[in-house]
């Protein structure tokens, strides 16, 4: 496993555990995400949230498992999850609809914008770089795993936080 594919892991995990864990934490932060997901797509029903949900936990378990295999079929899912919310964003913002996101929780009202279209953007492309790199073999150093996997966290941590970052500039 290299070092780019430790990295890629970490944040992956980092935010899709966040993305998770605000939506399913409580009723309420649930019955918001399930409101923002009516309010950007036709369906009235709970199929597409559930699915939501569950393909984050799937991509976690997936790419938290440190088998080769795992690792290419948990980066494909969250390259596949990714694309897909960055094209639901894309459609969003493009048509002028005022939904706020519930990406990662929170009781924020501020409407999706192209801030959250390049955040999911830059998402799927570490998600396929990911991939990538799950597909060789490398042998990591313990220690330049470990800084990997850190400064993976770390990224990951400022990504789940780009609204808070994107209200700081205004």
């Amino acid at each position: 496993m290299g070092y780019v594919e430790v990295g890629c892991r970490v944040l992956l995990v980092t935010v899709f555990a966040l993305a998770l864990w605000s939506k399913i934490s409580g009723r309420e932060p649930w019955t918001r995400f399930v409101r923002s997901v009516r309010d950007m797509t036709p369906w009235r029903s709970n199929a597409v949230p559930v699915a939501v949900a569950a393909g984050e936990a799937a991509a976690i378990v997936l790419v938290a498992t440190p088998l080769q295999w795992a690792g290419v079929l948990g980066f494909a899912l969250a390259a596949a999850l990714l694309g897909c919310f960055t094209v639901a964003t894309a459609l969003v913002v493009r048509r002028g609809a005022a939904v706020p996101c519930r990406c990662f929780g929170g009781a924020s009202e501020t409407p999706m914008g192209w801030t959250h279209v390049i955040r999911d953007l830059v998402l799927t492309a570490l998600a396929v770089l990911g991939l990538a790199a799950s597909t060789s073999f490398g042998i990591a150093d313990v220690g330049m795993a470990l800084i990997a996997g850190v400064a993976g966290a770390a990224l990951g941590l400022v990504i789940t936080r780009t609204d808070d970052l994107a209200s700081l500039l205004r």
